[in-house]
């Protein structure tokens, strides 16, 4: 259809969307509402633990490790006293037999807790703390003195049995070896016990056959290596039962003190023995054997000659009124007046107080000393004015 103009209009339909509508009927009824199935969420992702989820795992890490804390605290000291209770149990006894003799001489005087250690050492037991604490725990103790026969690895509890036992009892000996002695007048004394002779025992204890661990290669006789103490003996016990005996008991108290070690003075062990036996003879009383210990140091170090009386008496086989000038003039090595340096051996038994002198000289300058007082008490001096006027002294109280 044309308008007046001639132009041509398209349908209203087509310029309202351009695509052809079917208008419904007026009479029709109305369409039932399309129903459309609503489209699915999206999956929500959770990046990260939410914050309770967290917090839980956090809260049940502690929760571990607050209980292994707890554990810890009750379970190690559970272990280590089980390992304290089986170490204390194989201590008191051990397994396996028992191995050879051991013969020990408990001292008149010896403790208790010292009684342990001289096992210790002898190999009867393992361990002294152990013999300490079943003692005290059972208040055995104290022990009579004697001679005990034990057995290497006995084990604690065996071992106080035998001490509670006592001593075999019997027609026992004595022999009670005062510090000082030389080797000949022990063998004196031995030679006055029933059965033994003073020269075969001398002869024995400088034959070499029987040694202490601390005797040079080259040194036959036992000269200080002989233990002052008191001895309790068997009446078939023999020289060489004897003689061992003494010497084991100087090397195990020896061994206490350590003379193995290299020690202060500077001094093999055999040398300290010899100093220590030098200061036996000197000291009169326990608190100057470091003094005199530091002048044998002082001495040998500035190269002076040792000057000890004790030595020339041992030389002479022994000076009971004395030195006189003359004696100072004996040809010996063991005369310290004119040979420098130690004499070649020990001059008499030790005590164990002079070996620690010997070990651990005082840090004192002396270089002399000379008796100062009735009591056993020296002077002592660094200068050689100064030793004058303390010999001057010692004259006016009538010492020398």
């Amino acid at each position: 259809m044309s308008d007046d103009d001639g132009s041509l209009e398209p349908p209203e339909w087509v310029s309202r969307g351009g695509v052809h509508r079917t208008r419904p009927h007026p009479d029709a009824p109305p369409a039932e509402a399309t129903r459309t199935r609503p489209r699915p969420e999206a999956p929500r992702v959770i990046r990260g633990p939410a914050p309770d989820l967290a917090a839980g795992r956090a809260e049940r890490r502690r929760h571990r490790r607050r209980s292994l804390t707890v554990l810890a605290i009750v379970l190690v000291p559970v272990v280590l006293f089980a390992v304290a209770v089986g170490w204390f149990l194989w201590e008191l006894n051990p397994p396996g037999s028992p191995g050879e003799k051991v013969v020990v001489t408990i001292a008149e005087g010896t403790g208790t807790g010292e009684i342990g250690a001289l096992l210790e050492d002898e190999g009867v037991i393992g361990s002294s703390r152990a013999y300490d604490l079943y003692t005290t725990l059972t208040r055995a103790g104290p022990f009579d003195p004697g001679v005990y026969t034990f057995r290497e690895s006995l084990g604690v509890r065996d071992a106080v049995n035998v001490l509670k036992a006592g001593p075999p009892k019997g027609a026992d000996l004595v022999l009670t070896i005062p510090p000082g002695l030389t080797v000949s007048q022990i063998a004196e004394r031995v030679g006055k016990l029933p059965g033994h002779d003073a020269n075969a025992f001398l002869l024995l204890a400088q034959s070499g056959q029987i040694r202490s661990r601390y005797q040079p290669a080259g040194v036959s006789s036992l000269e200080g290596m002989l233990e002052p103490d008191t001895y309790f003996l068997n009446a078939d016990d023999t020289d060489a039962d004897i003689l061992q005996r003494l010497v084991d008991t100087f090397d195990a108290r020896a061994d206490a003190v350590g003379l193995g070690n290299p020690n202060a003075a500077g001094l093999d062990p055999y040398q300290t023995i010899v100093a220590a036996s030098l200061i036996e003879r000197e000291a009169g009383l326990d608190e100057d054997r470091p003094l005199i210990s530091a002048v044998l140091r002082n001495r040998l170090r500035d190269g002076m000659r040792l000057q000890i009386d004790a030595t020339v008496c041992y030389a002479m086989g022994g000076c009971p009124n004395g030195i006189s000038g003359t004696d100072l003039e004996l040809d010996s090595p063991y005369n310290t007046y004119k040979v420098q340096g130690l004499p070649p051996t020990p001059i008499s038994g030790v005590t164990t107080k002079s070996l620690q002198a010997a070990q651990n000289p005082a840090d004192a300058p002396y270089l002399y000393y000379v008796l100062g007082d009735a009591n056993g008490k020296h002077a002592f001096a660094t200068t050689y004015e100064e030793h004058l006027a303390n010999i001057e002294a010692a004259r006016e109280k009538g010492l020398l």
